[in-house]
């Protein structure tokens, strides 16, 4: 029987513990099955990696580990490791509680990564990026608070992100009298172009020109974020929920659930298809617009290649985060007691190259951490990255509640959000109670 996924809640419960006992561990971990072998301290340039993707994404790591090998001479041990390279089974805060953990971890959780950076199951990497010849100076913006933690140290690299985006059908704004050229940038104006794309004949929806929850609208902190609230400050350890652009965020999502009533559209959207798949509802007609990320135009190119779509930076108010958006960035790092940790970031910068990346880039149209691109990214002219690359490079685009309990105040958030919608609840009186409430296990944390 498979294992059953830990709670985020559960996870830093259990992070407590395993620190605490890390401290009182002198042997390994018999349990735990990470294969860790002793490569690592017989050679200066070997190490074990856990990563944990499979199918294609398995294939091109393993590519980039044989180029590595053959190029230096390293070794690599690589583990397959999900989910999240063992950060949300707890398979990694087992392995630094036996003394055996991996050299270096990559990992598609930030949120999970930097809780556990946190809270002392990281080892900060200054001195190794230094010997590496690594330059922050390089990285986009967005980046940076995500390396770091309070004391100022960087414990997590970024390698890639995806970037969320406005998609949209032209013919269908050229048949409503909406001009393709000039796509909503204000949420008034995404608001008026939902309503003109619209078909709604009483019960029955034909189509929906906008559902702010629908793809990447799901994510916990995206619309918070776009309309200007921060969630928490790094500097006071403070949660902030209880924020003016948090509740008009709110409140501007249960217009869309008054207007065409939440269980219609849940009822509307409960036929839909995922990304990967031809009933996905932007390509089947059913809404004209939806928030989604890069690698979504790859979605369309492989089952509905006829759409003529465009893409715009997401909508937002005049006091939000203008061109801005949420960043899914995959992440490396160090555990604490790695062997050869100095091996592990040589890797880490390499594989982060764009000359390495290029392969992914080119199919999914992800963007790397540095500010220069490099001319193995053959998207020069695309009007999808061009935007991809705008909005990855503004200054309000970054990594939302940067804290221990950033995947808990999500699942919280989430839930929120459906309250509103479908119970009509108070906004600001939920807000106040769910910003005590995390408070309180930040001050747990500490």
């Amino acid at each position: 029987m498979k294992n059953r996924p830990l709670s985020r809640k559960g996870i830093s419960c259990l992070l407590l513990v395993f620190l605490m006992l890390a401290g009182c561990s002198s042997g390994s971990d018999d349990t735990t099955d990470s294969t860790t072998s002793e490569v690592g301290s017989n050679a200066e340039d070997s190490f074990t990696y856990w990563y944990p993707w499979g199918g294609d994404s398995e294939t091109w790591d393993l590519w980039r580990i044989d180029k590595y090998q053959e190029e230096t001479g390293a070794e690599i041990e690589a583990v397959y490791a999900p989910p999240d390279g063992g950060l949300s089974n707890g398979k990694l805060l087992s392995a630094i509680s036996g003394g055996n953990p991996p050299d270096l971890v990559v990992s598609n959780d930030y949120a999970l990564a930097y809780a556990l950076a946190a809270q002392g199951a990281l080892e900060p990497i200054d001195e190794y990026l230094a010997d590496a010849g690594f330059s922050e100076d390089e990285v986009l913006e967005g980046f940076v608070p995500l390396m770091k933690q309070s004391d100022g140290s960087t414990y997590i690299l970024p390698q890639d992100s995806n970037v969320n985006m406005l998609y949209y059908n032209v013919e269908m704004f050229e048949a409503a009298g909406l001009d393709p050229d000039h796509p909503p940038a204000t949420i008034e104006e995404l608001d008026e172009a939902a309503e003109a794309l619209s078909k709604v004949d009483g019960n029955n929806i034909e189509r929906l020109g906008f559902i702010p929850w629908l793809d990447a609208g799901d994510e916990s902190y995206l619309w918070g974020w776009i309309f200007g609230a921060d969630f928490y400050d790094t500097e006071s350890n403070q949660v902030q929920l209880n924020d003016q652009a948090l509740v008009e965020a709110y409140n501007w999502l249960d217009t869309y659930a008054e207007k065409y009533d939440p269980e219609k559209i849940k009822s509307f959207t409960s036929g839909f298809g995922g990304a990967f798949s031809p009933d996905h509802p932007f390509f089947t007609g059913k809404v004209a617009m939806t928030v989604n990320g890069n690698w979504f135009a790859n979605a369309i190119k492989e089952y509905a290649p006829d759409i003529d779509y465009r893409v715009a930076p997401i909508p937002a108010p005049e006091d939000g985060r203008q061109k801005a958006t949420t960043l899914g960035t995959n992440v490396w790092m160090v555990p604490k007691g790695a062997e050869n940790p100095q091996a592990a970031i040589d890797f880490a910068l390499y594989g982060s190259k764009q000359e390495i990346l290029a392969d992914n880039i080119n199919t999914w149209r992800a963007i790397s951490i540095w500010k220069e691109t490099s001319d193995a990214i053959e998207w020069d002219g695309d009007q999808v990255y061009d935007t991809v690359l705008e909005v990855a490079a503004s200054e309000n685009t970054g990594h939302p509640a940067l804290t221990a309990i950033a995947g808990q105040m999500a699942d919280e958030l989430t839930a929120l959000r459906d309250s509103v919608i479908y119970n009509d609840n108070d906004v600001a009186q939920l807000l106040q109670e769910l910003e005590e409430k995390m408070q309180a296990e930040v001050e747990k944390q500490q």
